[in-house]
């Protein structure tokens, strides 16, 4: 494959971030691909400056949408002329172009300003896992953890902790030792007491 150009691109001192959308959902995932693009995830951000970082994903035709969404979510657009609405499905833009799906998604959250363009111009999708980046440092994207609510108790695995108060409250500490949790200056200091 060979190496994509980035036009109109300044990217001295960006990070290019490899994003992989396989099963994950739509618009939880643009989201996070715009806040890169703006660099609201930095503590350098400007509103009125272009400081985000370049953002490769791949795989993007196998985003997910939740429900019914992939055959009732409708595109529309108007071509100018008398009668010319037209409409396509996301599973139709599937079909045709998939890539435009999650860029449709993201180009629709970001501030509608002049730096728009400018931002879109870092987003690159690519179908597929192939990519042609690979002589740039790349900085992998790990999804947040989603807080879901837990229908029951969880299992902890050893050097876990409890999330909740509820798990606080049956847990026991390991039986190699105890573990003290403290915070900040609380810790006790290096003198042992004897009683």
């Amino acid at each position: 494959m060979a190496t994509p150009i980035l036009r109109n691109v300044d990217t001295t001192g960006l990070r290019f971030r490899l994003i992989d959308a396989e099963s994950e959902v739509l618009g939880r995932l643009a989201t996070h691909i715009a806040t890169m693009l703006m660099g609201k995830d930095k503590p350098t951000y400007c509103p009125n400056k272009d400081y985000g970082d370049v953002v490769v994903v791949v795989n993007s035709e196998k985003v997910r949408l939740t429900g019914n969404k992939i055959k009732n979510k409708v595109y529309q657009w108007h071509t100018g002329y008398p009668g010319g609405l037209k409409s396509r499905t996301v599973w139709e833009q599937l079909e045709r172009k998939p890539e435009e799906v999650l860029k449709r998604a993201v180009l629709r959250m970001l501030p509608k300003n002049k730096l728009q363009d400018a931002r879109i111009r870092k987003l690159r999708l690519f179908v597929g896992p192939d990519h042609g980046f690979a002589a740039e440092a790349l900085t992998p994207w790990d999804p947040p953890c989603r807080n879901k609510k837990s229908s029951g108790s969880r299992e902890l695995l050893e050097g876990q902790y409890p999330a909740c108060i509820q798990e606080w409250a049956n847990w026991e500490p390991p039986a190699n030792g105890c573990i003290a949790l403290y915070k900040g200056n609380d810790a006790p200091s290096s003198k042992v007491e004897e009683d």
